[in-house]
């Protein structure tokens, strides 16, 4: 007898583990089925709602345009201006040195910095042995005074005796002579000893001029003559000048008389000239000429250092704008205006002298245009702007 034959029911199939599952599995489908359909039903209408639903009104769309301040500069006299760099030195530089025979320094009187008179002594030179030269040839010219003194007593007795015929017309003749000669003597006497003190008196280093001392190379117990070379320099009167470097361009703009304003570099000093030679040729290497640039004596300026300098070349009419309407990038300067339909635009331009007073654009406006005044940084070409007219101050 097979126990494993499965037991059947009259009327029915035989039944196995799996047929139940299998009967379940097209149930489930069917389920599944409906719940996706009533699922997208109700999605659909979700979306229906949310469609047809009355929605607030958006905000004012002008609300979310940027309000941003303009200014209608106009056309104002600016100064026309040319920037230029260079050095600083006297505008006569005055080398001193030994003008006699020279010596041991025994004193040096001036320090650089000093301003002195003309013909001030600037240093000493030991002079005994020319002081005892000096006596020498003073005591002469009493031995020789003392010698025309008796040749003119000597003639003038042997004239009182001429008449009586004791001396001969040719002795006075020999006394006339030997009285001029005694008075001859007298005055070479006089010229040796005059010569000898111009002598000692070069024996003082002396200012040449009025000026300001610049250098001093010497110091007491240095033996100095003529091979000796610059002791002391002096700038005449304390004049000094800005040798400025210009452009071919430019200098042809600069005339004789220009205003110029010299700030040395380092500091914070301005110090006003005018320009008083323009170099009539250009370096052909460089395409540069040079302006000389008189300027007072001032402690800022100092011979040998480096100035830049701003000289006003002209005046004309040109826009003035607040340093904050202009931007800069790697193209240039530019300034953001605002057109008919209140859009932004970027307008190159080119600045002139930049003042208290504000920038001078000299190319690129005409000075009618609203030209954002401030916070340029934060816009870009072609966005949209309220603008605003800045209150006049």
């Amino acid at each position: 007898m097979n126990y494993e034959t499965p037991l059947r029911v009259e009327g029915s199939m035989p039944m196995t583990p799996d047929a139940g599952e299998a009967e379940a599995r097209p149930r489930r489908r069917r389920i599944l089925t409906i719940v996706a359909i009533v699922a997208t039903l109700l999605i659909a209408v979700v979306a229906w709602v949310a469609f047809h639903k009355e929605t607030p009104a958006a905000p004012d769309a002008a609300l979310q345009v940027p309000v941003v301040t303009v200014i209608s500069p106009g056309r104002s006299m600016v100064d026309r201006t040319v920037r230029a760099t260079g050095s600083l030195a006297a505008r006569v530089d005055m080398p001193v040195g030994i003008v006699g025979e020279g010596g041991e320094v025994a004193r040096v009187l001036v320090q650089p910095g000093d301003r002195v008179r003309a013909g001030q002594i600037l240093a000493v030179v030991e002079r005994s042995v020319q002081t005892e030269q000096l006596r020498s040839l003073a005591a002469q010219i009493d031995v020789a005074q003392a010698d025309a003194k008796l040749a003119q007593a000597q003639l003038d007795r042997a004239r009182a005796l001429v008449d009586r015929g004791f001396i001969s017309k040719a002795d006075i003749d020999q006394r006339t002579a030997t009285r001029d000669s005694a008075n001859a003597r007298v005055g070479v006497a006089r010229a040796q000893l005059a010569e000898q003190r111009a002598r000692t008196g070069r024996l003082d280093i002396r200012a040449p001029a009025a000026g300001l001392v610049l250098t001093r190379t010497v110091e007491p117990g240095q033996i100095v003559g003529s091979g000796s070379g610059v002791l002391f320099r002096l700038a005449k009167d304390g004049e000094m000048e800005m040798l400025a470097q210009a452009s071919e361009a430019d200098l042809a703009l600069l005339r004789v008389g220009n205003r110029a304003t010299v700030t040395p570099v380092g500091g914070t000093a301005q110090v006003t000239g005018r320009i008083w030679q323009v170099s009539p040729v250009v370096d052909p290497q460089t395409r540069q000429g040079m302006a000389r640039i008189a300027i007072p004596s001032d402690p800022a300026i100092r011979p040998g250092g480096f100035a830049s300098a701003t000289i006003v070349s002209g005046s004309g009419e040109a826009p003035m704008l607040p340093e904050s309407a202009v931007l800069s990038d790697e193209k240039g300067n530019y300034v953001f205006i605002v057109d008919a339909q209140k859009v932004v635009r970027r307008r190159e331009v080119k600045v002139g002298q930049v003042s208290s007073a504000g920038v001078a654009v000299v190319e690129g406006l005409t000075g009618t245009e609203r030209i954002v005044a401030s916070a340029g940084a934060f816009l870009t070409a072609g966005q949209k702007v309220k603008p605003e007219l800045a209150k006049p101050r």
